[in-house]
């Protein structure tokens, strides 16, 4: 069996707070659990650019990306880490994909037809194939789990899909991936809209940046959205912002909300504010310090070129088998 947990993710600018209590922390958990298994993970520069994208930003997004994950705890041990387009086998495994995939299935993903909504004009082809590319992200290392949150269940539907069709028309050659489910991660919702997901696209003051100065960090709980009570009580319904503020203390201080309730009963907002921003910036103080010491060294680098050495190796196999079925090349 497959013994490999893969996961990509975008360089399109530094993760947030709702980024990490919500998925992050819950890698670096199944990482720990997850013993007898490598951990494939990727900075998909690739993805990145089905939108325009700024050269020197996105190579700086590369490494901060990268050197963030390791400082959120990732072990560089049982940990292939690197960059996508340093792998020139996703591109081309991405191709192949394309030529087995069809027009309704992409029309189908919600992601893309949600850009063509947003933006009629100027949408990418790649925006359309890459969900493809996806697949060839996936199915290139034989992965056995790729942990997904909501919005990508449907493409790794996609590699499934994809993968069985392969298999069917040339024999038995890629591992049909499984979605690995975590423990719902919190959904951290905008601190100046509690009805709206956090999100680096919304308002800056209503979102919360893991590199973000700590005094800033403060200043945004301190003036987060909250009712006209007084009662620091879990009700999403009638009382977002408080919730959305408990959720947080909550996932950092490992109290129930019920604990919670009892322990501000009658104290108030300010005090529980107070409580909430100094539990963030402990937690981003320590994520700061390590990523400072990571961003800075040529640790980052070892990291990534024996990650580029390890990910070729599987890949250039897997490639190899792949176009021999296909009848490509003369080999």
């Amino acid at each position: 069996m497959s013994k490999i947990v893969l996961s990509g993710v975008k360089p399109t600018g530094i993760p947030t707070l709702g980024n990490y209590l919500g998925a992050l922390r819950n890698f670096v958990r199944l990482q720990k659990e997850m013993v007898d298994f490598e951990f494939f993970i990727f900075i998909a520069d690739l993805h990145a650019i089905t939108e325009p994208q700024d050269p020197k930003e996105l190579k700086e997004n590369i490494r901060n990306l990268a050197a963030l994950y390791l400082a959120c705890g990732l072990s560089p041990e049982r940990l292939t880490l690197f960059v996508q387009s340093e792998v020139n086998e996703h591109a081309a495994l991405g191709y192949v994909m394309q030529s087995i995939c069809y027009m309704g299935e992409l029309e189908r993903m919600t992601q893309y037809k949600d850009k063509m909504q947003k933006q009629v004009q100027g949408v990418s082809s790649a925006l359309f194939t890459y969900p493809a590319l996806m697949a060839a992200d996936i199915l290139l290392y034989d992965a056995k789990y790729v942990p997904v949150g909501e919005d990508q269940k449907q493409h790794l539907e996609l590699a499934r899909d994809l993968a069985i069709r392969f298999n069917n028309r040339f024999g038995d050659t890629f591992v049909v991936p499984e979605g690995l489910i975590s423990e719902k991660g919190a959904r951290i919702m905008d601190l100046q809209n509690p009805l709206k997901k956090m999100s680096k696209s919304e308002n800056d003051r209503g979102c919360i940046f893991l590199l973000e100065p700590l005094a800033s960090v403060r200043k945004k709980i301190m003036s987060a959205v909250t009712d006209s009570g007084s009662e620091v009580r879990f009700d999403k319904a009638n009382k977002p912002g408080i919730a959305n503020l408990m959720t947080i203390h909550s996932v950092l201080s490992g109290l129930s909300f019920q604990e919670i309730e009892a322990k501000y009963a009658g104290q108030g907002y300010g005090t529980f504010k107070k409580d909430v921003a100094e539990l963030v910036v402990k937690e981003l103080e320590g994520i700061q310090e390590r990523y400072n010491k990571i961003i800075s060294s040529e640790e980052l680098d070892r990291l990534f070129d024996e990650g580029r050495q390890r990910a070729q190796e599987a890949a250039r196999k897997k490639l190899r088998e792949v176009y021999g079925k296909l009848g490509l090349g003369r080999n």
